[in-house]
């Protein structure tokens, strides 16, 4: 793990896991950018799609702008529907109903690598982290034939996640840290993969996709639409 400021560095003597460090404050422009920006309507639901294949597909959620997500980039933005309702998916260039998902609640869907018009899987996120001096990350099991993934730090092999069950997502908040992780199925692991410097509040996914036997550790930020896209 790597502490880049000194009072990080004083702060890891104490730590008491491996995501433990002084947490870093947002500026006051951040903060402030993010209490008058605008809110999506009551009653509002936030999904994405994730790609877990080799070829990139093109996914439209709702009303939102379409988006190529595969092997690159792996999911869509969140995108704000209407809780308790049916809501519209592209896929491919193919219209689709998707049933309807609770108001107030984060979903992300799972694009079947076989085939696009079959059923996505439906992985439920929750609401989240709501203490907003740490930061989040939820690491997802998405790799052929892996019953059971975990999420270690690099070098050390120290346990983030353990046992994570094949098609599900996991999270856990944690003080903004920068740090090298490694996932894997049994005894393969994947190449070492940087999380960036996170600040309090982001929220970043982790997907491990490929195979037992070829695991591939990604990520990227988790963000939402902007209200009225």
């Amino acid at each position: 793990m790597k502490i880049t400021s000194p009072m990080l560095l004083m702060s890891a003597a104490l730590a008491l896991s491996p995501f433990c460090a002084v947490a870093q404050h947002a500026p006051a422009e951040g903060r402030l950018a993010q209490l008058y920006a605008a809110r999506p309507p009551a009653g509002s639901a936030f999904v994405r799609v994730v790609n877990p294949g080799a070829s990139a597909q093109r996914v439209a959620i709702g009303s939102g702008a379409e988006q190529s997500i595969g092997p690159a980039q792996r999911a869509t933005r969140y995108a704000i529907v209407e809780g308790g309702k049916p809501f519209n998916l592209r896929v491919a260039g193919a219209a689709r109903s998707q049933p309807a998902v609770a108001a107030g609640s984060f979903t992300t869907l799972v694009l079947n690598p076989a085939g696009a018009v079959r059923p996505l899987q439906v992985i439920a996120d929750g609401a989240g982290n709501t203490d907003a001096l740490k930061a989040e990350i939820r690491f997802y099991n998405l790799a052929a034939s892996c019953p059971q993934a975990k999420l270690a730090m690099a070098g050390n092999g120290t346990a983030v996640f353990n046992a994570v069950a094949a098609g599900t997502g996991t999270a856990r908040a944690i003080n903004p840290v920068k740090a090298s992780l490694v996932a894997g199925c049994g005894g393969r692991d994947s190449a070492p993969f940087a999380l960036p410097a996170l600040q309090p509040g982001d929220r970043y996914s982790l997907f491990l996709t490929g195979s037992a036997s070829a695991p591939v550790l990604q990520g990227q930020p988790a963000t939402t639409d902007a209200v009225g896209r």
